[in-house]
């Protein structure tokens, strides 16, 4: 195991936000190697590091696609007048932003790389916050064409040091496909507004990117039935 203390801190933090960021990636279904989710300290250090052994931060961006798994969960489900329904979902670029004041003009530079290369959705990792301007370039993306189909994202470095999935006290979630989703209100004869909610800003939602209408099933451990299932809807 590396000593640590043997490392700037700086390389151990985007070590451990590298880590986290392509288990996210993983989780939410795209391919990812699992050796990626792995790498030690040495390895991230002999990849990623210039010779005078600082992070080269354009070095840790990465693209994915979605599995087909992934796919299926995000398309309408087949019908007679559409039997291959396209998925919602489509290739992702992650890139690791070295500025400490990310604004407007950042923020539109990334969307260009993401809309001229065709990718679904981007995440931006961030030293700092992004600015009150880029906050609300981004919110505005929602409500307009301008940006990826399936908008960007931006997490701080600080954010991804511990993937949270992995505390115990937090339960695991899995996200329902369309069809999930319509055979669960079915069931129960609900509509989705009468579903608890969960925030699209609640961090496990945003670890998993959930989009507003998603339906999350939280599968927790329970001492006389073992384990039992709630949902939530995302708004």
């Amino acid at each position: 195991m590396e000593d640590r203390e043997n490392y700037n801190p700086n390389t151990v933090r985007l070590w451990r936000a590298y880590k986290t960021a392509k288990e996210m990636c993983m989780d939410r279904g795209y391919n990812i190697l699992e050796d990626d989710t792995t790498l030690t300290l040495d390895q991230f250090k002999d990849k990623f590091c210039d010779e005078n052994g600082e992070v080269q931060r354009n070095r840790l961006n990465f693209s994915a696609e979605p599995s087909e798994d992934m796919m299926r969960k995000h398309a309408l489900p087949p019908t007679k007048h559409n039997p291959d329904p396209a998925p919602s979902c489509g290739r992702i670029w992650v890139e690791f932003n070295s500025e400490d004041n990310v604004g407007l003009k950042h923020l539109r530079e990334y969307m260009g790389h993401l809309m001229q290369d065709n990718f679904y959705v981007g995440i931006l990792i961030t030293p700092k916050p992004v600015t009150g301007m880029g906050l609300r370039l981004l919110r505005s993306l929602s409500s307009t064409d301008a940006g990826p189909p399936g908008g960007i994202e931006v997490f701080v470095e600080q954010d991804l040091l511990v993937n949270i999935t992995k505390h115990e006290l937090v339960p695991k979630h899995v996200l329902l496909s369309r069809e999930e989703k319509a055979q669960l209100l079915e069931r129960y004869r609900l509509r989705e507004t009468q579903l608890p909610r969960i925030q699209v800003t609640d961090p496990v939602a945003k670890y998993l990117g959930l989009k507003r209408g998603q339906v999350v099933k939280i599968i927790r451990k329970s001492e006389t039935a073992g384990r039992y299932a709630s949902y939530r809807w995302a708004i």
